[in-house]
């Protein structure tokens, strides 16, 4: 005699339990990447107190943060850094239109590129940094000479970036949303701009490297404020402990604008599969 089970209901314990989903973990740091600069400042510091390596010719680690701690106090570095963090900040704003606007237009039209790209192309093949005895001559020795170096390292990298971004846009996309019925503005908008996305940002990283190469350069042209002034001043009294303090903040802007422009390329570009 076969006893039926329909309507039988499972005890709850009888249910298999649904497993949460496992929590991301997050990766620790790297911490023997610090191994070989940390390595480097020891010996430097050796260097230094063995004699090997004279004041003159270059400080010593401590002397150099030691330096830094008194100009940081006496708000030199404060205000110098900020006269130079503005001077990029200005410079990048003005490169970054004219190149993305050159970018856009020789990349969305064939007649643009047609007009655009060759005198850029040309321009482009001059080292920007030879070009300050012209802007001296165009603007002066006042800031516009500065900015002008600025924004000519910017534009050159975002407008090759961003033109190239356009260009590899996939033709099987193109083809997919203009058989959907996508009008030109729309398949712009929705497939060739977020295409070009992760070449313009490459783009940006190394725009925002030429902009403090530029910046350095342009603060030894009569500059009165900045990292630069502090860097010239310091040469003229033979204070190596200064010049260094002034480089290494060049340093760690750019690689903190590197950084944040990382971070900006892993949220923006979450879609993308590694």
């Amino acid at each position: 005699m076969s006893i039926s089970t329909a309507g039988v209901v499972a005890r709850p314990e009888s249910l298999t339990p649904t497993r949460a989903p496992a929590a991301k973990k997050r990766r620790a740091p790297d911490l023997r990447r610090w191994i070989s600069p940390i390595g480097l400042v020891l010996l430097w510091q050796a260097a230094s107190s063995t004699g090997v390596l004279p004041e003159d010719k270059l400080a010593s680690p401590l002397t150099v943060f030691a330096t830094a701690y008194d100009l940081i106090a006496d708000g030199q570095l404060t205000d110098a850094f900020l006269v130079s963090l503005g001077r990029v900040a200005v410079g990048f704003l003005i490169g970054a239109a004219v190149g993305g606007a050159l970018g856009l237009v020789s990349g969305l039209s064939r007649w643009g590129e047609r007009l655009l790209d060759p005198p850029v192309q040309m321009l482009r093949t001059l080292p920007h940094l030879g070009l300050i005895p012209l802007f001296i001559l165009w603007f002066g020795i006042g800031e516009e000479p500065k900015l002008a170096l600025v924004a000519a390292g910017v534009a050159f990298p975002l407008y090759l970036n961003l033109h190239s971004g356009i260009r590899q846009t996939d033709p099987a996309l193109l083809e997919a949303v203009r058989v959907l019925g996508f009008s030109r503005v729309e398949r712009v908008v929705h497939v060739v701009l977020p295409s070009a996305v992760p070449q313009t940002l490459v783009g940006l990283r190394i725009a925002l490297g030429t902009a403090w190469l530029s910046l350095i350069v342009g603060e030894q042209v009569n500059a009165d404020a900045g990292i630069g002034y502090l860097i010239n001043n310091a040469r003229e009294f033979l204070r190596t402990d200064i010049v260094v303090v002034g480089l290494l903040v060049y340093a760690l802007l750019g690689l903190t604008t590197d950084a944040l422009v990382r971070a900006l390329e892993r949220r923006v570009l979450r879609w993308r599969t590694r």
